[in-house]
């Protein structure tokens, strides 16, 4: 796992620009703290921060192939989970290999198949070939969006990068965030292809795009398709049974520590026993860890999609699959230190993030790296196997992203938006208007209706739109710390093969993931097999509360230029309200309106409403 950037220039001589490189490379210092390294020729600089997972001394970047026709250059973040079946293939094909790295495998894979080597590759993974053969580059993602890439298209090339701010880091690239940036900032429903900043683009998951001489196309090697499902229920769980044996056995490949994080939940339970079962096998235990927070107990308060309190589910897995376990306590005075604040916000490059939600979670993965340098993750099964509480009720059938519908916490920000920004952004109609467009790419099967089309349509939603902002979330605050957090239920295998299993299939029990209930049961405590969703936990610690009223409070009071976008009044209101009487859509306002601000002092950006 690392950082990638780069600069293709066809008029500039880029081996005067070295210094502007390395500018680009150090904005990840935190992705890679491992190593630094540079390529560069005329035409094009690679910038490579690395953290060392497998083949400690021997996965060095930016990796170079001579051929007779020039180099062939790389840098590559993330991990290819079939890199040894791909080693041998091209071992019998008449490559030598002199490392033991997946890297080495990838840029070997691309001198035998070219492009079409994105075909090949199971894992999460993000990026680019400089080819001067052809003085071309191809920039590369995997199938769910696992990894970031964004790129940015100049007068005579491109810039690229894991994350934004490599790419602000050189002055072709000006901050600036227009209404269109502004929209996505205050939705939950994350526009494929967008980035926020003008001129710059996400590269869609599951894409190719190729740069030469003749300018930029970016196509699909992979999407969802909607195939028919034949097997009956007792085969398909076997086979997802089959399919999650293999998945964690790759993912738990690693020349480092490793460990799960496990919320109690039916999720990270099912992959830390499975986790569990096959180190078990190996005379090893599996490493756990959990996050919590003071006298949680007493202040709990339970919403739609947390009902329960983790810690007693947690421990209930840990006896049950003794796991050498650790709970990471987080009280007010972490969660509120606007250190924290600035770590998390400058960690996703967007102000607008989920609180305390956010903030936990940065000092989870900062706990979890003094221990491992490798964790498994349970996100995205809610994603694929359907568990959120809105798959299951009347806002499934609402004509917007269904987790924008009533009840509990509405995932939309919009609201607090000030009413002349409100006017001129329209976001309501921006969000109609995307989920008209995701609807539409969703992929049937000829004569699918009624439920079951509209199912497809709910789970394709959830595939394509709210998957990408959790898992940009994850790998940007594990990646802020070094931390890499591999996701075994966004395995494209998996996710193809359940979003092709009937909606009556996905709930033969009554109950949501009852396929994922079924395969992992035996592995699980009753408790825990039997729990109903609940999702990463918020803290309801008083003092944490009273901090952010304080901040909010000098936010207001200090005139800063944010604050024009936003409504002034229910944050007075609520930062100088008793603690009992701020709800939970008040609390979220006071903490946007802190993550805003705190994106702004990172950023300096430019702000176009028209």
């Amino acid at each position: 796992m690392c950082g990638i950037t780069g600069w293709v220039s066809y008029r500039r001589d880029l081996t005067t620009q070295r210094k502007t490189l390395d500018a680009m490379t150090e904005t990840m210092s935190c992705r890679g703290p491992d190593a630094q390294g540079a390529w560069v020729d005329r035409r094009a600089a690679l910038g490579h921060r690395r953290l060392a997972v497998i083949d400690l001394p021997g996965g060095a970047q930016p990796m170079e192939v001579p051929t007779p026709d020039g180099p062939v250059a790389m840098v590559y973040s993330g991990e290819t989970y079939n890199y040894t079946e791909l080693r041998e293939e091209l071992k019998r094909r008449g490559h030598r290999f002199a490392t033991d790295s997946d890297t080495e495998v990838v840029l070997h894979g691309y001198l035998e198949w070219g492009e079409e080597l994105a075909q090949k590759l199971n894992g999460m993974y993000a990026f680019a070939i400089w080819d001067s053969r052809t003085e071309k580059l191809v920039m590369i993602r995997d199938r769910m969006g696992i990894k970031p890439f964004y790129y940015y298209e100049t007068d005579d090339g491109v810039l690229f990068g894991s994350e934004p701010k490599a790419i602000l880091a050189n002055s072709l690239a000006p901050a600036v965030v227009g209404a269109d940036g502004l929209r996505e900032v205050f939705t939950f429903a994350k526009t494929p292809g967008h980035a926020i900043w003008e001129g710059m683009r996400e590269l869609q998951p599951g894409d190719v795009a190729v740069l030469d001489r003749n300018g930029l196309r970016e196509y699909a090697y992979w999407r969802l398709t909607a195939d028919e499902h034949t097997d009956s229920e007792q085969e398909t769980v076997a086979h997802v049974r089959d399919l999650l044996e293999d998945i964690i056995a790759r993912q738990l490949v690693a020349d480092v520590p490793r460990c799960s994080l496990l919320s109690g939940g039916l999720d990270s339970s099912a992959m830390t026993a499975l986790a569990a079962k096959q180190l078990g096998e190996q005379g090893e235990s599996v490493r756990s860890f959990a996050v919590d927070f003071p006298d949680q107990e007493q202040h709990f308060q339970p919403i739609d999609v947390a009902p329960t309190q983790d810690t007693p589910y947690v421990h209930a897995v840990q006896k049950h699959v003794h796991s050498d376990h650790s709970d990471i306590v987080l009280d007010g005075a972490a969660l509120s230190d606007p250190a924290v604040r600035r770590a998390a916000v400058g960690a996703r490059d967007l102000p607008v993030g989920l609180g305390d939600r956010d903030n936990s979670l940065y000092l989870l993965f900062k706990a979890v790296r003094e221990h491992s340098t490798v964790a498994l993750s349970g996100e995205s099964a809610d994603e694929v196997f359907g568990g959120y509480p809105w798959f299951h009720d009347e806002r499934r059938e609402a004509d917007i992203f269904p987790w924008m519908g009533g009840g509990g916490i509405r995932l939309d920000f919009s609201a607090s938006l000030s009413p002349d920004v409100a006017g001129r952004l329209q976001v309501d109609t921006y969000l109609k208007d995307g989920y008209a467009t995701a609807v539409s790419k969703t992929p049937l099967k000829d004569g699918e209706t009624g439920l079951e089309k509209r199912m497809r349509q709910v789970c394709y939603l959830h595939l394509t739109r709210m998957v990408q902002t959790l898992l940009d979330r994850k790998d940007r605050m594990s990646m802020a710390v070094g931390l890499e957090v591999r996701v075994p239920f966004c395995d494209h295998r998996l996710v193809q093969y359940v979003f092709n299993t009937p909606w009556s299939l996905k709930t033969f029990d009554g109950r949501e993931k009852s396929i994922l209930r079924e395969a992992t049961r035996d592995l699980l405590p009753t408790s825990v097999a039997e729990r109903k969703k609940s999702g990463y936990p918020g803290s309801f610690d008083p003092s944490y509360l009273a901090a952010i009223q304080s901040q909010t409070a000098e936010l207001l009071s200090s005139g800063h230029p944010m604050l024009e976008l936003i409504q002034q009044a229910p944050l007075r209101e609520a930062a100088h309200a008793p603690g009992p009487e701020v709800g939970t859509h008040q609390r979220m306002g006071l903490e946007r309106a802190l993550d805003l601000a705190t994106w702004y002092d990172l950023y300096k950006p430019e702000i176009k409403l028209d």
